[in-house]
């Protein structure tokens, strides 16, 4: 017979944990992301809390790391309800998000028809989640949050797995492993707020301009630079700030205006070679480094 001690898992209030919405659970959500990152299964950063859409602020704002989009998070700590539904696509429109993430301990038949009707009639490049949240706990433990998929688009799990799973943690690995070693030979650009991190983007801020990015990032067999706006922000304050000096930039930096694909990047240019082949890598290297002054030298000049 066994002697192990068994105790009884007991569901709280998440008002027992988080007094108020605002004050007490969007700064925890903000601030233990990766609980969230892990349930949803991609890798999401922090870019912002109580954004400002119109008269309204959006809960919280992050970004997908494995393609740089925009993910937008909305949570409650009570049932769901119409006014949220409402917000989030008010929110969905004016932050340009292509995921957006619900949450609520409990979830109205009708708005869990909603997300699966968002899924079903939306672009392939949207992706809409509601997450139930429950706190528990064991005899005297301390409080544990758990957080539940209950609607998803369809074959998420197998696109996710697309994406990354084949290489397992290589994918994170790897990226580490070669921006270790950028920064390593260029320690200035660390210095200037480039990251020692696991995922494809690194960015800095534009000749100390907030709100314009250059960004660059590293793929299996193709990397590349370019501007973008910062995250979570519209593109379009950044095309209008550098249109007037469009065809100065495209001359001096090889490239087209843009902006193009998700993110609105612009003036990008890329290069074939990526973290796969690492006899490359120090070519590679040298390529990010001259371009990002490039860039930034560019950006200066223009800006000033």
């Amino acid at each position: 017979m066994s002697t192990v001690a068994f105790g009884t898992l007991e569901d709280l209030q998440p008002r027992d944990a988080w007094t108020n919405e605002a004050r007490d659970f969007t700064p925890w959500l903000a601030e233990n992301i990766d609980q969230l990152s892990k349930v949803i299964g991609v890798p999401l950063e922090l870019t912002g809390t109580e954004v400002a859409v119109q008269t309204f602020a959006a809960d919280i704002l992050a970004r997908n790391m494995q393609d740089g989009s925009t993910v937008l998070i909305e949570n409650q700590l009570e049932q769901t309800d119409h006014s949220h539904l409402g917000q989030i696509l008010t929110y969905l429109a004016g932050l340009d998000a292509q995921t957006v993430i619900w949450i609520a301990p409990r979830f109205r038949d009708a708005h869990r028809s909603a997300i699966r009707w968002l899924n079903a009639h939306t672009a392939d490049n949207f992706a809409f989640f509601a997450v139930r949240l429950r706190v528990v706990r064991i005899g005297d433990s301390p409080f544990a949050p758990v957080f539940e998929i209950v609607e998803e688009p369809d074959d998420w799990a197998r696109e996710i797995k697309h994406v990354v799973a084949p290489e397992g943690s290589r994918y994170y690995d790897i990226k580490q492993e070669f921006w270790n070693a950028f920064l390593d030979r260029y320690p200035e650009l660390e210095q200037a707020g480039l990251r020692r991190w696991r995922y494809p983007n690194n960015y800095l801020t534009a000749h100390d301009t907030p709100g314009i990015e250059v960004s660059v990032y590293l793929g299996k067999e193709r990397s590349g630079v370019f501007i973008r706006s910062a995250w979570g922000e519209q593109v379009g304050p950044v095309v209008a700030v550098l249109e007037p000096h469009k065809a100065a930039l495209e001359a001096r930096l090889g490239a087209g205006f843009g902006p193009s694909g998700r993110g609105g990047h612009i003036l990008g240019r890329d290069i074939d070679m990526g973290h796969e082949a690492r006899d490359t890598w120090p070519e590679c290297m040298a390529w990010m480094h001259a371009r990002l002054m490039e860039y930034r030298a560019a950006l200066s000049e223009v800006l000033t």
